[in-house]
């Protein structure tokens, strides 16, 4: 089952990866930045919607009797920012197909229908379905490429190529909800347990809400780009993190794919063993960090050895390393975020609230970093933001510890 589910995902990521890279040989570098920073803006809508998975895939084995209310109340948490955005894109397409915000509207439809997707075959899972789950994004991966390989000869516009991926994302999506098991996708005349989407929203927000933050802060170094006047800087960036994209999102559904498992462990026995886990990848974060912080002022302060990292080939072996550090990070860092909102309410809690640490500390320091060093500048702040957010929480869990 396991290697059926990452065949079919991996034919999505596999479109998704060549996709850049031969859109960056048909367009300039002004229609393919406008490419990026719209899909960089966006990158945190599929995290949005498939929050409510999140909460699902830890309510529904406890409450196999009400598992086909939480699964309809899943669904229309996901359904519902989706049909608003798609709803927006018609007509802007219609009356204003080569605008700019055709474009981010485009790109936020196909990624906010990417997380509906991935919501719809998180419940098939449940369900016993797998061969669905890899189905879908087979067929996604299939649109995916065949979008592409259009725009490659007809020479499409970002728009229409974006507001192709949206469509063709959104028949796959149709169709994956049309194979829930009836009990789910049959209207319901009333909610049993008045309390259960009130209860099932806070739930998403608590274990949600964390992932969402992180992945924000990529988007607000998007946007300081795109502020500072360097779109084309937002191309790079997005080519740079293109590998590392792919390796995060295949940790993350592993770890979705896991959740269930780890949520009962570490709120019984491992309870204990998950917090000084979590402690111990927190601390290396944040180690990670500030040996970085000290070492790149030192080479950036040395004009020497500074312009030798921003420009020619030394700035892309710099784009380089500093794009693998910020994956190492990022990924210690969801690991051990994982491990914690896993165990209680209250964790999942502190979770989030150190991620929104991060995001202002991601917006702050790309608001002074990429204007100056555009690429560069942007990874950087990424780096930092997350040892910081490491740091930070790492505290707060040994103050949370202690008291308990």
């Amino acid at each position: 089952m396991i290697l059926r589910l990452l065949a079919g995902r991996g034919a999505f990521r596999l479109g998704v990866q060549l996709m850049p890279v031969t859109l960056a040989g048909v367009w300039d570098a002004d229609a393919f930045g406008l490419y990026a920073s719209t899909v960089g803006l966006s990158m945190w809508l599929p995290l949005v919607v498939n929050a409510p998975e999140k909460a699902a895939l830890k309510a529904l084995p406890r409450c196999r009797r009400l598992a086909p209310q939480l699964a309809r109340i899943t669904v229309a948490m996901s359904a519902a920012p989706v049909a608003v955005l798609l709803a927006v894109l018609a007509p802007v397409m219609a009356l204003a197909s080569d605008s700019e915000a055709a474009a981010y509207l485009a790109a936020a439809a196909w990624l906010a229908c990417t997380g509906l997707l991935m919501t719809l075959c998180g419940l098939h899972r449940l369900y016993g379905r797998a061969a669905t789950d890899a189905l879908a994004f087979a067929a996604n991966g299939v649109t995916v490429l065949a979008a592409t390989a259009v725009t490659w000869l007809a020479g499409w516009t970002p728009q229409f190529h974006l507001t192709t991926l949206a469509a063709g994302c959104a028949l796959v999506t149709a169709w994956t909800l049309a194979k829930l098991p009836k009990a789910v996708t049959r209207p319901e005349r009333r909610l049993r347990r008045r309390g259960l989407a009130r209860r099932l929203a806070h739930s998403t927000v608590l274990l949600g809400g964390s992932e969402v933050l992180d992945t924000l802060s990529f988007s607000l170094v998007y946007l300081a780009l795109a502020v500072s006047g360097q779109v084309a800087e937002s191309g790079t960036l997005y080519l740079v993190l293109l590998p590392a994209t792919a390796i995060v999102q295949l940790a993350n559904y592993l770890l979705r794919m896991a959740q269930p498992g780890t949520s009962a462990w570490l709120r019984g026995a491992g309870r204990a063993e998950g917090d000084a886990r979590a402690a111990g990848l927190l601390r290396l974060g944040e180690r990670l960090g500030l040996g970085f912080a000290v070492l790149w002022s030192v080479l950036l302060l040395v004009p020497g050895t500074r312009e030798l990292l921003l420009t020619g080939i030394g700035r892309w072996v710099a784009l380089g390393g500093l794009a693998l550090l910020v994956l190492a990070l990022f990924l210690i860092a969801r690991y051990a975020v994982h491990l914690l909102e896993n165990t209680t309410d209250r964790a999942a809690a502190h979770t989030s609230t150190t991620a929104l640490i991060g995001v202002f500390a991601a917006g702050l320091l790309a608001a002074a970093l990429a204007p100056a060093l555009g690429a560069v500048g942007g990874l950087t702040a990424l780096a930092l933001a997350i040892a910081a957010r490491a740091g930070v929480l790492r505290r707060t869990q040994r103050t949370y510890s202690t008291e308990h």
